[in-house]
């Protein structure tokens, strides 16, 4: 399935894509959905219709009760930063107020000149974890998304801790779609991602790559705390960041950045001056 959250004239609503239509599923948004025990089988309701065409995607999730993200996990991004592969996932947060929809515009903040692009495989919690074991862990995953984890340089390295660079609010594109895992070969999917910037392809990897595959994330996070239905899980980026680069290539305002998944979708934003 291929689930979203959408916004509509009486608030947001979560859906099913159903061939040209998208399907009201009698919930708000997925994390409300997510939340409910037997959501899979909630998912496949009949409902009000809209169509996909001209469809306002919020966030996938609009309040997660935590986004945890996941920096150097593809071998070439590692690489491209000069650093050695880690023994340990490396975790910062992100929170509700950062994330913004597949479709909506990317306002650059006043206070940088360093704004810059990360395709990331998202995952998306569906079921309550703690200390999860591997089938636990895999069993936990409701689906795959995209996000753009968008992130302020200059500010991020002004400290040896990133997070200032990284929670700037809505910066963070995430969506269209949830996906389930069957649709795309298992809870450790090796999928195409990529980013172009105005018709420029600026990353291209593979999320079967990944140093820390998803259901190791999952397991390795619950351990720290518990995962919550609507959680997302940003498993980081590959090489081709505009800070890393030579010289420097940062977005700027009227420009226009897609992130891209294969069978995931794309979100698709311009950046706008704040």
């Amino acid at each position: 399935m291929k689930l979203a959250t959408i916004r509509t004239a009486d608030g947001t609503r979560a859906v099913r894509l159903d061939g040209e239509v998208l399907v009201d599923l009698g919930y708000a948004d997925l994390g409300e959905l997510f939340a409910e025990a037997d959501w899979q089988a909630r998912a496949a309701a009949s409902g009000t219709t809209y169509p996909v065409e001209g469809a306002d995607f919020a966030p996938v999730v609009p309040n997660p009760s935590k986004v945890v993200c996941v920096g150097h996990n593809y071998t070439n991004h590692i690489k491209e930063m000069g650093r050695e592969l880690p023994n340990y996932p490396t975790l910062f947060p992100k929170f509700a107020e950062t994330l913004i929809g597949a479709g909506d515009d990317i306002a650059k903040p006043a206070e940088t000149d360093a704004l810059d692009w990360e395709v990331e495989l998202a995952v998306v919690i569906g079921k309550q974890v703690r200390r999860a074991d591997e089938q636990q862990a895999a069993d936990a995953i409701a689906g795959f998304t995209v996000m753009n984890d968008i992130s302020v340089r200059d500010w991020q390295f002004r400290t040896i801790e990133w997070t200032q660079g990284k929670i700037w609010e809505a910066s963070t594109p995430v969506g269209p779609y949830v996906v389930t895992p069957d649709e795309v070969g298992g809870v450790r999917p090796a999928l195409e991602v990529k980013t172009v910037v105005d018709g420029q392809v600026m990353q291209q990897d593979d999320t079967g790559t990944l140093l820390f595959d998803p259901v190791f994330l999952v397991q390795y996070i619950s351990t720290v705390i518990t995962l919550r239905p609507g959680d997302i899980i940003a498993t980081g980026t590959p090489a081709g960041v505009g800070n890393a680069r030579d010289p420097k290539v940062f977005l700027l305002p009227d420009q226009t950045v897609v992130t891209e998944i294969a069978g995931l979708g794309a979100c698709t934003n311009k950046v706008v001056a704040e």
